[in-house]
């Protein structure tokens, strides 16, 4: 018994993931992304899910305080950062929080982070994708007068039976993942110069037409209120993570991850502020609930005029399609990093010898998102992305601490400041926003990891890499 428990948190030496990088063959992932396509990941998978999305959900918890939810989900995904940065320079592997954990927990909890990861970038993925129907919708409308039926437009639970667009969209994303990394980072870095060009105009026109007056009551529903908005956008932030997943497709991995992980941050957190005043300045915070295209319709209402509305739609539906890209991309490569490790089936490493993408992995993740969008309505899938988001963020503040202790020795390319407060403090912060979350969450989340626990128990023990070297002759 006390072997088997030992086995369950049985390390991977960091020394394998260099090894691994040097027998590249060829046949695996390739280094082909620079820090500028780094960095517009990271806001890809970022800008657009907070702000053209979780908007109409965010700013009925907490009024026109949003904005300083966003600030506390800032200040947490910054400090969340800062350790993403030291892990990243020591561990330029794929598979991000999963990777520096299996590295430093031990495998059971890296199997579990991982679950964790795959329910963050599969949900948001699915979330993301169902806003972007309800701004084609709104385009459809504005344009034509005619708009997609709510039967064919909206989930079960939400008005209808199957949300279409949000298939299709999965569906280009899929093309575009199988064409290869390098052109996928290309089309995603285009839709990224778009979205914030768009944002700036939204930013420039609500602005001119905020109202002081629409500030008032500032926080109607007090400090829960904000906690528990910071708590439902933290998921926004999934960008930071996806950055990480990309480790053995950068080039100069120890230097380039650490300041593209800091570049993105630094621009989706300006945008978010920018974006979240402007809009409750422009609009009377009652009127976010249930508000599909909210961004959009907040420009038509206060300039009377079509064109910025239009303009806005189309820059969401590219934005959105930004997003979604990233997450599937995201999730492909964290299944692509337990299959290698033996902890899943091997389908999920294997990669096209001409495109060097894992084509079957992108399949699988692909059809897993569109169904998800096709059939689960919004609400429920913002919850279950922030807490998996934030377990993966504590797992890795966690790992910063225990990899200090447990190996000083390691050369980091960048090193946390103020270790180990800061740290602990990220940690914490995770940790109430956490508790901030539904109860139905922690149901959904719960069950969700139990499942995990099983897989790992009657499949993934036995099958590690690290249990076979241990049980070879």
């Amino acid at each position: 018994m006390t072997a088997y428990l030992a086995s369950l948190v049985r390390s991977k030496p960091i020394t394998s993931y260099t090894d691994e990088a040097r027998q590249n063959d060829g046949r695996g992932l390739t280094r082909s992304l620079s820090l500028f396509h780094l960095m517009m990941i990271g806001v890809g998978s970022t800008i657009g899910t907070g702000i053209f999305v979780a908007l109409t959900t965010a700013v009925p918890e907490a009024g026109p305080a949003v904005t300083l939810s966003f600030v506390i989900a800032g200040i947490a995904a910054t400090l969340t950062a800062l350790c993403y940065a030291e892990l990243a320079s020591v561990v330029p592997a794929a598979g991000s929080s999963y990777s520096y954990a299996y590295a430093t927990l031990g495998e059971l909890p890296a199997f579990l982070i991982g679950a964790c990861l795959v329910l963050e970038y599969g949900v948001a993925a699915s979330a993301v994708a169902v806003g972007w129907g309800q701004y084609l919708n709104e385009l459809f409308l504005m344009t034509t007068g005619w708009h997609i039926p709510d039967a064919l437009a909206q989930p079960p639970g939400a008005g209808g039976i199957v949300n279409l667009p949000a298939v299709m969209l999965v569906g280009l994303c899929l093309v575009l993942l199988l064409k290869g990394t390098s052109e996928s980072a290309k089309t995603n870095s285009i839709l990224v110069m778009a979205k914030l060009a768009v944002l700036a105009l939204f930013v420039g026109i609500a602005l001119m037409h905020a109202d002081p007056a629409n500030l008032h009551p500032f926080a109607p529903r007090g400090m829960a209120g904000i906690g528990a908005a910071a708590s439902s956008i933290f998921f926004s932030y999934v960008g930071i993570d996806t950055i990480a997943t990309a480790g053995e497709e950068v080039e100069n991995p120890h230097r380039t991850l650490p300041l593209a992980i800091m570049g993105a941050l630094a621009i989706v957190t300006v945008t978010y502020m920018l974006v979240a005043i402007s809009a409750v300045g422009a609009q009377p915070w009652t009127k976010f609930a249930g508000q599909d295209a909210g961004l959009a319709v907040i420009l038509h209402n206060v300039t009377g005029a079509q064109w910025p509305a239009i303009v806005l739609s189309m820059g969401a539906v590219a934005s959105i399609m930004s997003v979604t890209l990233m997450c599937i991309f995201g999730q492909t490569r964290i299944l692509y990093a337990m299959s290698k490790d033996g902890l899943l089936p091997a389908v999920f490493h294997k990669v096209d010898a001409r495109r060097h993408v894992p084509r079957e992995n992108s399949w699988i993740v692909s059809i897993f998102v569109a169904l998800l969008a096709a059939f689960v309505p919004l609400d429920a899938l913002v919850n279950a992305t922030s807490m998996g988001t934030l377990v993966a963020f504590c797992a890795v503040s966690a790992g910063v601490i225990i990899l200090r202790r447990s190996r000083p020795d390691l050369v980091r390319g960048y090193g946390v400041p103020l270790y180990p407060v800061l740290p602990v403090a990220s940690v914490g912060i995770c940790l109430f926003l956490i508790s901030q979350l539904p109860r139905d969450t922690f149901v959904i989340f719960a069950v969700w990891l139990a499942a995990a626990a099983l897989i790992y128990v009657a499949y993934s023990h036995r099958s590690s890499i690290l249990a076979r070297r241990h049980d070879a002759p």
